[in-house]
């Protein structure tokens, strides 16, 4: 278990889909613990494989002292009920803007050892899970704002002091590289 460096707006990880995990073995668990493990030392209420540089479909997540993880989750909706507030990402640290979510949701998917579980969630929590789920298809919550909005963030971005248009993206390797069982190297 060990806090990794999270991938940054503008790096291509980001963009890609993840991969269906297919082995539920040490190493997802061991990638589950990292991501936990960063998640929490950012103080993040959640976590995407692909924001460690991992493309796999797997998540963190720590709301209302409620601390898991879901891996190949699909999302349902009970109702059209929709939610409005401030949303932000550590892969763009340090800005918000109001991002309109499901209020309600229902995830289905299984723990780190392949069975199989189901989060029910509202507010907070349904925020949370469609936020890190967008992560696993290659979405950012700035790709769910108004024009308006997005041009706003993309304004924000450009002038943050961690972004940098002219430099590649920073790109370590994952702990998990051990004969590519994550899908690295996209």
């Amino acid at each position: 278990m060990t806090v990794q460096p999270i991938r940054l707006f503008g790096d291509p990880v980001l963009r890609t889909p993840a991969d269906p995990v297919v082995d539920f073995d040490a190493e997802l668990r061991r990638l589950i613990a990292d991501l936990t493990d960063t998640m929490r030392e950012q103080g993040g209420a959640g976590l995407a494989a692909p924001q460690l540089g991992v493309g796999l479909r797997a998540f963190t997540f720590d709301v209302d002292d409620v601390v898991g993880h879901l891996v190949n989750p699909v999302l349902e909706f009970p109702d059209e009920e929709e939610q409005d507030g401030p949303e932000g990402c550590l892969s763009i640290p340090g800005l918000y803007f109001d991002t309109k979510r499901r209020q309600n949701v229902i995830a289905k998917g299984f723990n780190g050892h392949g069975d199989p579980m189901q989060i029910v969630g509202t507010g907070l929590m349904a925020r949370c899970v469609q936020h890190e789920t967008d992560h696993l298809d290659g979405v950012l919550f700035v790709d769910r704002l108004d024009p308006a909005g997005r041009k706003a963030a993309m304004k924000a971005i450009r002038q943050a002091e961690w972004y940098d248009p002219g430099a590649p993206p920073t790109v370590k390797l994952s702990p998990h590289a051990a004969g590519n069982p994550f899908g690295l190297g996209r």
